[in-house]
């Protein structure tokens, strides 16, 4: 027999186990038959990237160290503040009568309270935003927690880090997640001026050279400030100098994002999952009390919002904000207004939007015309005939890039956060999206909404079905890798 023979052999061995492995350990039937197909026909390159993106380790315990403190700090979370949340959903009134629903299933699934009486801001852009920021960490007098995926060493990076270092100086605790990837800019130099200065700075799951791949794969998307357990910031807006449109000046396209501020109660969840991460990240073990969960504050705060947060990752034990936001979308008995940067929906997502448009409900979806990815926006190309042929509305944003991830549902329900509608952010990244039960609110975003499509274009389906046959091939190829992307 010879030695290629023997290779031969070998390697349909180790194929036959690779995809017994993928099988087992794969939780979606796209994802499965995605790695199989790659295990199966393109050699060697098809085992590598399997093993270098496709090992599933919510079952391979990666995060078993951070589940078993969630599950403690948890534990105290609810027997010393969630208690106290879970009986405000009486006092929500007629603002959750069609909504209970969705209260109820982010209630079991995460346990995440109903909050009453918060005072809730949209912040548009990262003009909004950063002002805002500043003003608000400069105002802080005991604790500053911050947790991005994206913070640069620039301009506006450069103003929070004098502010915090500031802040440090006067005995305020500012403690600082950021993610190791995204973030990677800031390891050497600014990171370095923070910790010197006194701020606690610690990357989220550290990027190592033999594991870089996998842990690449695993990202803190969020995007969280939460000032003395009473003011929290979330949304999509990260920390760089590209979020702020300027005349003149950088980003050389203009970039389109949307954000929220909370006070009150809303705070409370954001701040539990902010010392999750940071338990897991610094191997502190920060517990509730109430200095960083102040009592009462529904009995403080004269808002007339209500507020929940859904948040979901790795350590997750279901996809909470694909729940939600299906949930969200079959309540709708008028409108649905979504944005979103990236569209790559699973089956799930895809037959309740489709279902939801046939029944006559009025879907808009707002993606970008201008793109960061190709293959990424081929990906979510493949999948709007099927929506345009279900009356679905898509609309291209042209004015620049359209960041903001945002649902609006009847004028009624809200959501901001960092969650894109991929499978990235359903099932791999950690993310967090905060939902308003307000008209008011409801209605802001809605008109901003459609504002927005003032600077789109809205898809045609004669002319999107004439499109070159090259480019309807080009995008079912994409579609083909999309549940890896």
């Amino acid at each position: 027999m010879s030695w290629l023979l023997v290779y031969e052999i070998l390697y349909v061995i180790v194929v036959i186990l690779v995809c017994l492995r993928i099988i087992y350990d794969t939780r979606t039937i796209t994802k499965t038959l995605a790695y199989l197909i790659l295990a199966i026909f393109v050699p060697v390159f098809g085992l590598i990237f399997y093993f270098t993106f496709g090992i599933n380790y919510r079952k391979r315990k990666i995060y078993s160290k951070k589940l078993l403190r969630d599950d403690n700090l948890r534990e105290l979370f609810q027997r010393n503040i969630l208690d106290e949340g879970l009986r405000q959903p009486g006092s929500a009134g007629e603002v959750l009568r069609h909504n209970r629903e969705l209260a109820t299933l982010l209630l079991r699934n995460s346990r995440s309270p109903l909050t009453v009486n918060n005072e809730v801001k949209v912040l548009i852009n990262g003009e909004g935003k950063f002002p805002e920021v500043l003003r608000a960490l400069r105002a802080a007098k005991d604790h500053i927690h911050l947790e991005y995926y994206i913070y640069e060493d620039d301009e506006i990076g450069r103003a929070l880090e004098e502010v915090l270092i500031e802040k440090a100086g006067a005995g305020v605790e500012v403690r600082f997640i950021y993610d190791d990837f995204g973030s990677r800019s800031i390891r050497r130099n600014l990171v370095r001026r923070l910790r010197a200065a006194g701020v606690q700075a610690f990357p989220f799951y550290e990027i190592r050279f033999l594991k870089l791949a996998n842990r690449m794969n695993y990202r803190n998307h969020r995007k969280i400030i939460v000032i003395d357990g009473l003011t929290a910031f979330i949304g999509g807006i990260n920390i760089s100098d590209r979020y702020i449109n300027r005349e003149g000046g950088l980003p050389a396209v203009f970039w389109r994002d949307t954000h929220l501020r909370i006070d009150g109660p809303g705070v409370h969840y954001l701040q539990y999952l902010f010392l999750c991460d940071w338990n897991f990240c610094a191997g502190e073990q920060l517990y509730p009390d109430q200095r960083y969960f102040p009592l009462h504050l529904s009995e403080s705060y004269k808002g007339d919002k209500a507020v929940q947060i859904a948040a979901s990752g790795p350590d997750s034990d279901m996809p909470t904000i694909l729940f939600s936001m299906l949930q969200a979308i079959y309540l709708a008995e008028q409108e649905v207004l979504i944005t979103t940067p990236y569209f790559i929906p699973g089956d799930s997502l895809m037959d309740a939007l489709t279902v939801s448009a046939l029944g006559g409900i009025t879907i808009r979806l707002l993606v970008p015309g201008i793109s960061d990815s190709r293959v990424v926006n081929a990906a979510a190309r493949s999948y709007y005939t099927d929506l345009l042929e279900a009356g679905v509305e898509i609309y291209l944003y042209r004015k620049g890039f359209i960041h903001a991830k945002t649902m609006v549902v009847d004028g009624k329900i809200a959501m901001v956060g960092t969650a894109n509608m991929d499978n990235r952010s359903f099932d791999l990244n950690f993310e967090v999206n905060a939902i308003v039960y307000d008209e008011e609110i409801a209605g802001d975003l809605a008109g901003i909404f459609m504002e927005d499509i003032l600077d789109a274009e809205k898809i045609d389906i004669t002319e999107w079905r004439r499109r070159p046959w090259y480019k309807e091939l080009a995008e079912k190829t994409a579609r083909l890798i999309s549940p890896l992307l």
